[in-house]
């Protein structure tokens, strides 16, 4: 069975920092291209962060340029998110998310293009 399980989510203060993982069975991440999304009450799900199944080719938008390093351990079979200098305006349900791409330079912050999702793990950023 594939799944996709998230870790790491809790309360922190703004401009605390938060790892999230992302564990994968039942199949092996190695040739997937990953994302962390997010989705707060209200809003359209919205990608964060991404990296290509190869060389490790990452993008982010800027809303989390500078402050967001998604990194992958295939040994693992883990994805994770570092969130540094949080502000309240990340406070989202963070899930994970993986395709297999066309090629192994291609990562992608488009939801559609995704076909496995975690259940999510909720990050609130509040003093």
């Amino acid at each position: 069975q594939v799944q996709l399980v998230e870790s790491g989510g809790g309360l922190v203060q703004p401009g605390g920092s938060l790892r999230l993982s992302c564990a994968a069975s039942g199949f092996t991440l190695d040739y997937y291209a990953l994302g962390w999304f997010r989705q707060a009450p209200g809003k359209e799900r919205e990608g964060v962060a991404c990296i290509s199944s190869g060389d490790g080719l990452t993008y982010y938008p800027e809303s989390v340029k500078g402050r967001f390093t998604i990194s992958r351990d295939n040994a693992k079979n883990t994805v994770f998110l570092q969130m540094n200098s949080l502000k309240p305006e990340d406070t989202a349900v963070y899930h994970c998310a993986a395709f297999f791409p066309p090629g192994d330079y291609v990562r992608s912050l488009d939801p559609g293009d995704y076909n496995y999702w975690g259940q999510g793990t909720q990050v609130t950023v509040s003093s």
